[in-house]
């Protein structure tokens, strides 16, 4: 009892003195241009939920299922209970441990000990008797507890505990990024398989016609107005076109399988999922870009390695609290007695304290080795997120450059495919007017399936580059709250 008075004023002083080791967190600063490098006139809204504009309900239900359903989705969500549940271990080291334990006992001392045995033995008394002063056989029962602390002067505990909750931290900012990839992924794969399935569509029409054109062209060279070559070459021109078919249907399955992998679908389901689209869709409105600035708040990976430099920098300062004592305070308070009866009894209560203190003053290098590799991780982390703010933007650059360039390719195409229909009402006229002939009807029916192709083609590009554009802006594209 006097060593608790004696030892407690020297723990409270020590713990008004003791302060936190290692170095503070301090949030990077980083120089941002004003705007990004090809931006044009976007607007500056809120992304979520951005793929609605394309006006596609099928694809806006499997948006919602897909983050509901993926399994990758769904593995980390267990990753950030994971890490939450280790947050709450790590934190647990900063309040007393208490225990509580009971039993029976029951021993024999030897009667040969050379400490007890002569205690053991009888004795003879001078009036010719015997008598032992301590029997051999001992037994009873028992309850009691006990309390463990770690006085966390120097910050090691609550350095580790700040590591562990910017860790569950990062979790969640996984699953952000993982949902944006994924919606990104089905998003892609959903226009692609559209786009396969049109550009087939056309084809099939284009096969028609130069059957058509086929057939003309060996009536011409029956008749002797033609040429053995412009058989050949009609001929080779529409086993050309009946090529592109099979690549088209193999695009065609490629991108729906993806679609039942991200899903989690059987491919049955996906295909009845596909029975109702109308088409290949087009955004309705511009993309909201924002201010560079929004970038490095949005992008799940510059908030990672953010996050990763804040964590490294609490994991550097609890090495660095760990080359120093740590003091611990124990309790041991319970009950004994030989029997049940008397075992809460007053005089059966019993207790010890102590305060301890424990400091590794030679380890051979170790704690400064670790201090040293935190640094080096730290220093390592820093570099990272400096590297991943520059692909950032120079991402967001690229795709905001490849989709300027494609919407100027898809106003071109369109000029052209509205220059091919008017050339094909042309010929028709001039073909009812007997002043050309059928075979240059088909002609330029089938320039202007080639255009139209090419115009699917350019609204695919133009799709993609929307989509890179979006992911490389980041922003939280959940649909409803994680589980």
């Amino acid at each position: 009892m006097n060593l608790i008075k004696k030892l407690t004023p020297i723990s409270l002083a020590l713990l008004i003195a003791g302060c936190a080791v290692g170095p503070d967190y301090e949030e990077p600063e980083t120089t941002l241009a004003q705007t990004y490098l090809y931006a044009g006139n976007e607007e500056s809204v809120n992304s979520e939920y951005w793929w609605k504009q394309f006006n596609d309900p099928t694809l806006n239900q499997m948006i919602v299922d897909v983050q509901q359903q993926n399994i990758p989705l769904q593995l980390a969500a267990e990753r950030i209970k994971m890490a939450n549940s280790y947050k709450k271990a790590v934190e647990s080291f900063k309040v007393p441990t208490v225990s509580i334990g009971g039993g029976y006992y029951n021993y024999q001392l030897s009667s040969n000990s050379s400490l007890l045995g002569p205690a053991l033995n009888p004795i003879d008394t001078s009036d010719g008797g015997t008598v032992t002063l301590l029997d051999n056989q001992h037994d009873g029962v028992f309850i009691g507890g006990s309390i463990n602390w770690e006085l966390d002067l120097f910050g090691r505990i609550d350095r580790q505990a700040n590591a562990a909750s910017i860790r569950a931290e990062q979790a969640e900012i996984f699953q952000v990024g993982l949902t944006t990839l994924i919606t990104a992924d089905l998003v892609h794969n959903y226009v692609q398989y559209l786009g396969a399935k049109e550009r087939k569509k056309l084809a099939m029409e284009n096969i028609e016609d130069q059957r058509q054109t086929l057939i003309l062209v060996e009536k011409i060279v029956k008749s002797g107005y033609g040429s053995d070559m412009d058989y050949a070459q009609a001929k080779a021109m529409l086993a050309a076109t009946e090529s592109v078919i099979p690549q088209l249907e193999i695009a065609e399955q490629v991108h729906k399988h993806r679609l039942a992998i991200l899903l989690g679908e059987p491919l049955t389901q996906v295909d009845v999922r596909l029975t109702n689209d109308s088409g290949l869709p087009e955004l309705s409105a511009l993309i909201p870009v924002g201010l560079p600035s929004d970038l490095v708040k949005r992008r799940p990976d510059i908030r990672m390695a953010e996050r990763e430099m804040a964590a490294v920098n609490e994991e550097l300062a609890a090495s660095v609290a760990n080359r120093y004592p740590k003091f611990f305070l124990t309790g041991t308070p319970g009950v004994s007695a030989s029997s049940f009866d008397e075992l809460f009894s007053s005089d059966s209560f019993g207790w010890m304290g102590a305060v301890g203190v424990n400091w590794n003053v030679f380890d051979g290098g170790r704690g400064k080795a670790m201090v040293e590799l935190n640094e080096a991780r730290f220093k390592s982390a820093a570099l990272s997120y400096q590297y991943t703010v520059d692909s950032a933007f120079a991402e967001v650059d690229s795709a905001l450059f490849a989709y300027g360039r494609s919407q100027q390719n898809q106003t071109q195409l369109s000029e052209a495919v509205e220059a091919t229909d008017k050339a094909v009402s042309k010929a028709k006229s001039l073909y009812k007017a007997g002043l050309i002939d059928h075979l240059s009807v088909l002609d330029a029916q089938r320039q202007q399936r080639v255009i139209q192709d090419r115009q699917v083609a350019a609204k695919l590009q133009s799709a993609n580059s929307t989509i890179a554009v979006y992911k490389a802006l980041g922003g939280d594209w959940s649909t409803s709250p994680q589980a």
